[in-house]
């Protein structure tokens, strides 16, 4: 583990903290991508309920992910306070995975319940492994340049992951010959679980055993420092709302990407877009940092979604036969994918560093947490309003839509994630933290635990006794 005030990290810690992203990359583009789909059209799940069901779970992580972030903070052990439950919810998380991949044949009522069971299941023990590993990051290094390398890193190797998984069951099929018959598509996610589960286990456990938490770090936070206080960090609020309304509008075309290429396009090139959309988001994300790191993290993230929007916004005017301008259109918007996800973290970890300034705590479990909220709320109104305004519509599956499905497609995959992102780029506009006022509040944190008065580097004229 480097020094506090070192700024470089190792390549090494570097793998070795982006490992669990690439493996954890499975609990997302399946479930939120080809989960519903393949419940719904191979398993017999309603897309009505399935989209319910989602939306319930995800609304039920409000409780789970605060709760978790809170404890982690509060943990002593001679492990530290996150690799335990990183080490123990990667197991149970890789066998939930399994169960939820390979539903045992029945009736539509059972197969419902089976899903229910499971994706609840996925959720919870995501987030046991997902918000102490998120909190890790900002305690590696408190460098504002090294973040941006850091989590660069860690939300490269998600993207890969993403690539991978979405890319796998293509793959998968084209392997071993596969079809589009239920017992095809059954064997198909039967493989990816097998692939991914293990995986998921190994490279948290590389994490767990390379990355050692410092003693002094893993001193729980004093009571009365809550989640009031969070919510008082006038930076965290501004970084989280605008980040939040983007990835609403992000999830909607992941949610509907099969749909929209098979019913409005007519093409059966989806996973082709999907790879094509990750590989330019990895192939760029260098650069994004580069830039980043010569100008200020919020401007290379603003820049980022204006790239993103820009490019997709086209989108929704096209129809059947528009597959390579589709296409164009989705490398043009991957540009500024990577940065999209990866300065924000950055930021977060910044914004962690005011509020130990303020409080004389670090919190990030608490900070985390409330951030993993929102990342899968937004994900989870993505796959519940997107699939139950789609039922509402009168989608069914494996016919030619109506009129009316394929406008809501064109709504819900290009026009609500396209209004999304001008709205998150008009927030982020007012975020106060920057690479001069970071130092400054690195250096009154110092002062201020040597017992000195010091003024607030953002609010001038506000003592901090």
């Amino acid at each position: 583990m480097p020094n506090r005030l070192k700024p470089d990290v190792p390549t090494t810690l570097r793998l070795a903290y982006a490992a669990p992203a690439f493996a954890l990359a499975v609990v997302g583009i399946p479930i939120y991508v080809y989960i519903p789909k393949f419940y719904t059209d191979v398993v017999g799940v309603h897309i009505g309920i399935l989209g319910a069901i989602v939306l319930g779970l995800r609304l039920f992580d409000a409780v789970t992910d605060p709760l978790i972030g809170y404890i982690s903070d509060r943990t002593r052990s001679r492990f530290g306070r996150r690799r335990p439950y990183i080490a123990t919810g990667a197991v149970v998380l890789a066998l939930s995975i399994v169960f939820l991949f390979n539903p045992p044949a029945g009736s539509a009522t059972f197969e419902t319940a089976w899903f229910g069971i499971w994706v609840f299941c996925v959720f919870l023990f995501w987030t046991l492994v997902e918000v102490p590993y998120e909190s890790l990051g900002p305690e590696i290094t408190f460098s504002y340049h090294e973040r941006i390398a850091l989590f660069g890193w860690r939300d490269g190797a998600l993207i890969a992951g993403t690539l991978v998984a979405a890319s796998s069951p293509a793959l998968i099929s084209a392997l071993f010959g596969l079809s589009s018959s239920p017992a095809d598509e059954r064997f198909k996610f039967f493989m990816i679980s097998a692939l991914y589960a293990p995986m998921v286990v190994a490279f948290c456990g590389w994490c767990v055993f390379a990355i050692r938490e410092r003693a002094r770090e893993a001193a729980p936070v004093r009571s009365g420092t809550g989640f009031k206080q969070v919510l008082r960090n006038r930076p965290f609020v501004i970084l989280l709302v605008s980040y939040t309304i983007a990835a609403f509008g992000s999830n909607l075309p992941a949610t509907i990407i099969l749909y929209y290429v098979e019913y409005v396009l007519h093409s059966n090139l989806a996973d082709l877009f999907l790879a094509l959309y990750f590989v330019t988001g990895i192939a760029f994300l260098p650069g994004w940092v580069a830039l980043a790191k010569r100008t200020e993290k919020k401007t290379a993230w603003i820049l980022s979604m204006a790239v993103n929007t820009g490019a997709f916004a086209g989108v929704f005017f096209l129809g059947p036969g528009d597959t390579w301008i589709y296409g164009i259109l989705v490398f043009l918007s991957g540009i500024g994918f990577g940065a999209t996800i990866a300065i924000p973290s950055a930021m977060q970890a910044d914004v962690i560093d005011y509020d130990e300034l303020i409080t004389g705590e670090r919190r990030e479990g608490q900070y985390i947490g409330l951030w993993s909220i929102t990342k899968k709320l937004a994900a989870a109104l993505g796959v519940g309003i997107a699939l139950s305004l789609l039922g509402m519509a009168g989608y069914e599956p494996k016919v030619p839509q109506t009129e009316g499905v394929v406008w809501m497609l064109r709504v819900l995959y290009a026009a609500v994630p396209s209004l999304c992102n001008i709205a998150a780029i008009g927030i982020a506009l007012a975020y106060p933290i920057d690479s001069r006022a970071h130092e400054a509040i690195r250096a009154a944190t110092m002062e201020r635990k040597n017992g000195l008065v010091v003024e607030d580097p953002l609010y001038p004229g506000r003592s901090l006794p």
